[in-house]
């Protein structure tokens, strides 16, 4: 395949992944009740909700832009592990669909973090 397109299926991967970021970081400015009571029921300080969207929009950007990439990519990987705890409930068919989703999120940006940790050193 040649680098052009590589490079463009990058790019587009990126903007996809990006797309679901944007969304998090929407939905947490918009309707943060959802994202406050998944923490409150974890024992956790609603509050969390302000940074998780900042997180999400300041991500999101990056993965558009190209900035920061690695850290990006493999920061978005760990955020979609944890994050992800507040899914597994395996009783709740829809839930585990999402923590599975989250996982396999996550592997994308892995396999993005490492695809631009090997372009850097080449």
């Amino acid at each position: 395949m040649s680098d052009k397109i590589t490079d463009t299926l990058v790019l587009l991967g990126r903007l996809l992944l990006a797309a679901l970021f944007v969304a998090g970081c929407v939905q947490k400015l918009i309707a943060p009740e959802a994202t406050q009571a998944l923490l409150e029921a974890r024992g956790l300080p609603t509050i969390l909700v302000w940074p998780a969207m900042a997180f999400n929009g300041f991500a999101a950007f990056c993965l558009m832009c190209g900035f920061w990439l690695a850290p990006v990519s493999f920061a978005l990987a760990l955020y979609c592990m944890i994050t992800s705890i507040f899914h597994l409930i395996p009783d709740d068919p829809w839930q585990m669909s999402i923590f599975v989703k989250n996982w396999a999120i996550a592997g994308g940006l892995l396999v993005l973090t490492a695809q631009t940790v090997q372009q850097s050193t080449r």
